[in-house]
């Protein structure tokens, strides 16, 4: 494979090895401190700073920073790109036609450019999927407790579809949420809207959500929840539903952040760690 790499380029440089890499169709990567602006659909504006831009062959444009996995400004496949050496700044612009979009990004220093032939390993082989772990649930039940008895998969809920929904030992009904990887709040957050969905469906905890208004926070990621108030809500028994007085929740996932772990803690609900292949 093919690399092309030049440290603190000048303009002038860097629009030289654009034009090329655009020609050859590589891969292309340059970081360096920038403006950003779109105009579309919408309007925004990025202030300097350090950033990371990608393009790729297909015509897709990410602009990263030092935080999270999503681009903070991008544009679909399909887009051009160019470049132009302006006002004494590099110019970059991605472009599409439907809809009517821009994004420009300008640099001021270009610390590092790189462009390289990116070529196969398009068709993914996906290893290690949800469905993997299902599987393993479904071949093997007592991985998540001893006594777990799956009943349902993607049971129809007012919250979507339950990854698993059974029974324990006791008869408990169980709501079972996968995840093939690490995971934080918001994997707690749905977890904890089938087991509220369900809860309403048996008639058991509903009058005490709708009561305290956890049901809508619940629907809400925004907000911040009382701990009391839903573990009132889903310990709340129902005496005139056979017996059934709360409706249990199980996050199933390699592993969690602390923060996962004291959410699960405040609504009652289990982690267990689990991989979706056996490691051998």
């Amino acid at each position: 494979m093919t690399v092309t790499s030049v440290h603190d380029p000048s303009h002038r440089e860097s629009l030289w090895e654009l034009e090329d890499a655009f020609e050859r169709g590589d891969l292309i990567s340059v970081f360096g401190r920038c403006t950003v602006s779109y105009e579309g659909r919408a309007a925004s504006d990025l202030g300097a700073g350090d950033r990371l831009l990608v393009l790729k062959p297909d015509g897709a444009a990410l602009v990263h920073t030092d935080e999270g996995r999503q681009p903070v400004n991008w544009q679909p496949p399909g887009s051009e790109h160019r470049a132009a050496v302006r006002d004494g700044r590099l110019r970059v612009v991605s472009t599409r036609s439907n809809p009517d979009e821009t994004l420009t990004v300008r640099f001021s220093d270009v610390h590092q450019l790189s462009a390289m032939a990116v070529t196969g390993g398009r068709d993914l082989d996906l290893h290690g999927s949800e469905e993997d772990l299902r599987t393993r649930i479904l071949e093997r039940p007592d991985l998540v407790e001893s006594g777990f008895e799956p009943r349902e998969t993607e049971r129809p809920s007012s919250a979507g579809p339950m990854d698993i929904f059974g029974v324990d030992a006791d008869e408990t009904p169980v709501v079972v949420e996968l995840k093939r990887r690490r995971v934080g709040p918001d994997a707690v957050g749905q977890l904890a809207r089938y087991v509220r969905a369900m809860e309403e469906e048996l008639g058991v905890g509903a009058s005490a959500a709708a009561a305290d208004g956890t049901a809508d926070a619940e629907n809400d990621p925004d907000i911040e929840n009382d701990p009391e108030s839903d573990l009132d809500a889903e310990n709340n028994a129902d005496p005139g539903n056979d017996g059934v007085t709360a409706v249990r929740g199980i996050l199933v996932a390699p592993s969690i952040t602390d923060r996962a772990a004291e959410r699960l803690a405040d609504r009652g609900f289990d982690h267990v760690a689990l991989e979706p292949t056996p490691t051998e």
